[in-house]
């Protein structure tokens, strides 16, 4: 048991206004982070962050305090971007703004690496760009991810090895990582 996440959870339950603050600026981070990039939008990301913090709040006598609280949190955060992912999915896309829309999505090459590999990283399936985001930049164990995402640990390797291959196959057909030749003996 972590004593800090017991005592920081303790003080929120106890109404103490200061240690909610705590809270919310000890994750926000990553909470934020997590939602910008599953959800690819800041306007998107900023409203679900908040949304997980209103939950947690309501769960935090919910909490177990057997596991650390960061998993928990991104747990919440996952499940709220795939809930709104979901629901973003079945909003149709007003008329005006579809012929803006397929313009702006041709494969233009970016002159920003980072960008290039965002870009990639929003073409994964839902369940393997949550992985390899939980993995490569929030720094979470497979074990942990595994909990996150209610999945066995063998899933999430199978799943951060495929998003890395798809990664890959992605960057080298926008010419942004060279084709690696094998040479054989």
């Amino acid at each position: 048991m972590n004593e800090e996440d017991a005592a920081q959870v303790r003080s929120c339950l106890e109404g103490n206004k200061d240690a909610m603050r705590a809270f919310v600026a000890r994750f926000q981070s990553s909470i934020f982070g997590l939602c910008y990039r599953m959800l690819g939008h800041r306007h998107d990301a900023e409203d679900v962050a908040q949304e997980v913090f209103v939950r947690a709040f309501r769960s935090l006598h919910q909490w177990d305090s057997a596991r650390t609280l960061k998993p928990w949190l991104l747990t919440i955060a996952a499940n709220r971007c795939r809930t709104f992912l979901s629901k973003r999915s079945k909003r149709p896309i007003p008329t005006e703004f579809a012929p803006e829309l397929a313009v702006s999505q041709s494969p233009e090459p970016l002159q920003d690496l980072g960008e290039e590999l965002q870009n990639a990283i929003n073409l994964l399936r839902e369940d393997h760009r949550t992985c390899f985001i939980l993995f490569h930049q929030e720094q979470m164990s497979c074990q942990e991810i595994g909990e996150v995402l209610d999945r066995p640990e063998g899933t999430i390797k199978t799943w951060l090895h495929r998003s890395r291959q798809e990664l890959s196959s992605t960057l080298r057909q926008r010419g942004i990582v060279p084709e690696v030749r094998h040479e054989s003996r």
